[in-house]
């Protein structure tokens, strides 16, 4: 089957790869049709950002009690010869506990839709998080900024604050992780539209703060934003991205 010609059998591999429940020959496969087509590079890369943001949309939830006691019951079984009650492994206890919220948090993706909401990003320093938040409001109080996105590695930790200003038709982008990138290579911003390739929207320089030049009309209808490693320069924007996507995140729009 060409899975090009199939959108449907495409989109749910792609949510699939990105959630990590395609494994073993499936996925292997996949990888390698996303290395030769940019349709399949797109679908994956826009499922990493919607899965990206529904984590921090849904309340933790603690396992019952009766859990871990099942998996106390299933360690000790594997070694018939152990005569008396003993005690889980703390590095073992804490993969079953690792694998068992993993299984939770795909049977809640699977089921539930979310927007990103910076309330809920990862706290990697009081720092990063205030400075974080400042930014946010001083996008969200100035009328010229109609759209925000908050771009988080593949850990949900914020590293890099977009906003685009329609009065001056340009992107703004703020560094607020601790990223750099390698004298040979340099960041690429890519739109991921719901159809269609990825679409290149600038090549950063490498200060805190940049500006590159777009129109709304760019960004106005694309639900997600991608920031790839590129060798120095970037690549143009028909091949897509050629280098790891390291940062993704939701485009929203300020009065929604």
């Amino acid at each position: 089957m060409n899975l090009i010609q199939n959108p449907e059998l495409l989109d749910r591999l792609a949510a699939a790869y990105a959630l990590g429940t395609l494994r073993g020959g499936a996925r292997r496969r996949f990888e390698q049709l996303a290395r030769e087509h940019v349709p399949v590079r797109a679908a994956a890369l826009l499922w990493q950002g919607r899965w990206s943001a529904l984590s921090e949309v849904q309340a933790p939830v603690q396992p019952d009690a009766a859990v871990w006691t099942r998996i106390d019951n299933l360690l000790q079984a594997e070694n018939p010869r152990a005569a008396q009650p003993r005690t889980v492994p703390a590095a073992r206890l804490s993969w079953w506990r690792n694998a068992a919220w993993a299984g939770a948090f795909a049977t809640v993706a699977a089921v539930a839709v979310g927007l990103w909401s910076h309330h809920g990003l990862r706290q990697t320093s009081a720092q990063q998080m205030a400075l974080l938040q400042s930014q946010l409001q001083t996008a969200q109080a100035a009328p010229q900024i109609q759209y925000v996105a908050v771009l988080a590695d593949g850990k949900q930790d914020p590293s890099m604050l977009v906003t685009f200003d329609a009065r001056q038709n340009r992107l703004v982008l703020q560094r607020v992780g601790g990223f750099r990138e390698g004298a040979d290579q340099s960041l690429q911003l890519w739109a991921l539209p719901p159809q269609g390739k990825p679409r290149s929207l600038g090549v950063l320089g490498t200060g805190r703060l940049e500006q590159l030049p777009a129109r709304e009309a760019q960004v106005q209808a694309v639900p997600t934003l991608a920031i790839s490693l590129e060798p120095k320069g970037g690549v143009p924007s028909e091949t897509g991205p050629t280098g790891p996507v390291l940062f993704t995140g939701a485009l929203i729009r300020r009065d929604l």
